[in-house]
């Protein structure tokens, strides 16, 4: 959705670096062509929009269903709860509910996801018709044949799909992206996962150090779930996923927030979850949850010749009026902080 030309005054967090600069960002046909210094520019925050890297958009309508299991119970295919609820909903409140969470991610600053969509090719479509006319970018990594018109394949762990020789060499043939599950529950499937190749492993909560080095020497992007681990039992302190070690090995890190059934799609309470208990830089976590937004093909980091997508928040209209790091104080309280406005482009 491409906005009128427009210029964009305020602090912005300019780059991969995320480096704080009072600018005027000059906007026309939905790029970014000029960026120029005004050091009389508003006290307005300037940040990228967020991507979320890992999304189950259809349990929506599983939203805190008032069941408790384990990792296999709950959301292993093809007999885990969430599969059982998805075959009995109907079409109509499926999109509603993938739609009502794409919302909500939009009202976080979060410009796109990747969803592992269920439901074949009907699944795929149902996803696409729940995002029609938002300004949002929906990346679909589907499943049971949905593949075929998805952008990628999403495929759970290589324990429990059969046939993932035939899935893979067929999607590679088509161009497609290819993304795994591995080391949620342990890290005996990450190395069959790597294997292959992929464009995007999903978890790795208990990968490895060699497993990690590999996919940082290999550049395979690495996509975490903090909440949704602990939540479902596979995680319980700061070593699962190793976000420190991930770091230290140069793994590229992208932010996810699962299944909806049990997590709510905000990156933003994401990070201050993830600050809480991995006390990791808020650089590199606010850059995390950008990041993945390499998966679209144009990166949402502020920079000259770049969509212009990113949202601002007025510190003025909150406490944050009193922060002496906007980024930190984004990572970790941006979750209650109203966003003013959402410039989504591409």
């Amino acid at each position: 959705m491409k906005t009128p030309a427009q210029i964009l005054s305020g602090h912005a967090f300019l780059g991969e670096e995320l480096e704080e600069s009072p600018v005027d960002i000059h906007i026309e046909n939905g790029i970014i062509t000029a960026i120029e210094e005004n050091r009389k520019a508003p006290r307005q925050w300037i940040f990228p929009a967020l991507f979320n890297a890992h999304t189950h958009l259809g349990d929506t309508i599983a939203m805190d269903c008032g069941v408790t299991g384990d990792l296999v119970t709950l959301v292993t295919p093809p007999h885990g709860l969430k599969h059982k609820l998805l075959a009995q909903a109907g079409r109509t409140d499926l999109v509603a509910g993938m739609r009502a969470s794409m919302e909500c991610m939009i009202a976080g600053g979060t410009h796109g996801c990747a969803d592992f969509r269920e439901g074949g090719t009907a699944g795929v479509t149902a996803l696409l018709e729940a995002g029609r006319d938002l300004p949002f970018c929906p990346l679909v990594f589907g499943r049971e044949g949905g593949e075929t018109i998805a952008d990628g394949l999403g495929i759970s762990s290589t324990r429990d799909v059969k046939g993932t020789d035939r899935l893979v060499t067929a999607a590679k043939k088509a161009g497609k992206k290819i993304a795994f599950h591995a080391g949620e529950r342990d890290s005996l499937d990450v190395d069959a996962a790597l294997a292959y190749d992929p464009d995007l492993i999903i978890h790795a909560t208990h990968a490895t150090r060699k497993q990690l080095r590999y996919c940082a020497e290999a550049e395979i992007p690495i996509v975490v779930c903090p909440r949704s681990n602990w939540t479902l039992g596979v995680a319980a302190s700061d070593k699962h996923p190793p976000l420190s070690l991930m770091g230290e090995l140069g793994c590229r890190v992208y932010f996810g927030t699962d299944n909806v059934m049990f997590v709510p799609p905000d990156l933003l309470s994401e990070l201050a979850f993830t600050a809480t208990v991995y006390k990791q830089h808020p650089k590199s976590l606010l850059h995390a949850a950008v990041a993945g937004s390499a998966l679209t093909g144009s990166p949402f980091f502020i920079r000259m010749g770049a969509w212009a997508n990113l949202f601002t928040i007025d510190p003025a209209r909150s406490g944050l009026r009193f922060s002496h790091d906007p980024v930190a104080s984004l990572v970790k309280r941006g979750y209650n902080s109203p966003i003013r406005n959402n410039v989504f482009n591409l």
